[in-house]
């Protein structure tokens, strides 16, 4: 059964150094990696492998606009009417549409609040595979998609007619309003909420499931990186801890509470 239209199907690290981030996430996460060309091109592009199947990818390039960064490939039937739709809401469009043989059809956006996203309809090729990489209790997925933007009563309609995302529950934030839960059909993907200062930047932030993120954050220190949030329990019997890695990409870990 094809992922349902809406929901993220492939996360992806642009970096300017392949072979630390390499180490860095298969010692944390527990990826393995294969590399793969697309026909036609000669782009080196690493897939991380959970269980055997792949999950997201890694591209190098030294010089990527905003630097390092994580970006979610959402699933959609139809790219180009989708790009037309962000562009006529006021969205801007960083890359494409465009054709990868074997892969599908993509195109990189930025929503009308500036927080870039990839669109993507998988090649017919690749058969109607269920995506894997998202899933809320799969070890080596990501479990949560966070987007932190300008406004969310407009953010919210704008997500709900490019990618069918509702919100029918929400946790109050105080002064900074509400955590809007997020769903596609009846699965949970995540939430979106407010940002909590003008200087921080608007955009998606994801977390991936890892055994204990106390350790996780231990394991972060000692290959270079920076805990940018100490581990915490959240509501949902969750822990996270939000990070940087040695390349610079900011990203969160999910484990269950600690024991």
């Amino acid at each position: 059964m094809p992922t349902p239209y809406g929901m993220p199907i492939w996360y992806e690290l642009i970096t300017g150094d392949a072979a630390v981030a390499k180490a860095f996430y298969s010692g944390i996460v527990g990826w393995t990696t294969s590399e793969f060309t697309s026909t036609g091109s000669t782009m080196p592009y690493t897939i991380w492998n959970a269980d055997g199947v792949g999950v997201g990818g890694l591209v190098e390039m030294a010089d990527a606009p905003g630097g390092p960064t994580w970006l979610a490939y959402f699933h959609v039937a139809d790219v180009d009417a989708k790009v037309a739709a962000n562009t006529a809401a006021g969205g801007k469009t960083h890359m494409g549409p465009l054709d990868l043989p074997d892969v599908g059809r993509i195109a990189l956006i930025a929503d009308p609040q500036g927080a870039p996203l990839y669109l993507m309809t998988p090649a017919p090729t690749m058969g109607d595979q269920d995506s894997t990489s998202f899933s809320s209790t799969l070890p080596m997925r990501c479990a949560w998609n966070e987007l932190t933007t300008l406004d969310t009563s407009t953010a919210l309609p704008f997500y709900g007619d490019l990618l069918g995302m509702a919100s029918t529950e929400a946790m109050s934030m105080g002064p900074l309003g509400d955590y809007r839960f997020l769903d596609v059909g009846e699965t949970r993907i995540g939430a979106m909420m407010n940002r909590a200062a003008p200087d921080q930047p608007v955009g998606w932030s994801f977390y991936f499931r890892v055994p204990d993120v106390d350790a996780a954050a231990e394991q972060v220190r000692a290959a270079g990186g920076t805990v940018l949030m100490a581990p915490m329990d959240v509501p949902g019997g969750e822990r996270i801890v939000v990070v940087r890695d040695p390349t610079g990409a900011s990203i969160g870990f999910v484990s269950g509470e600690r024991q």
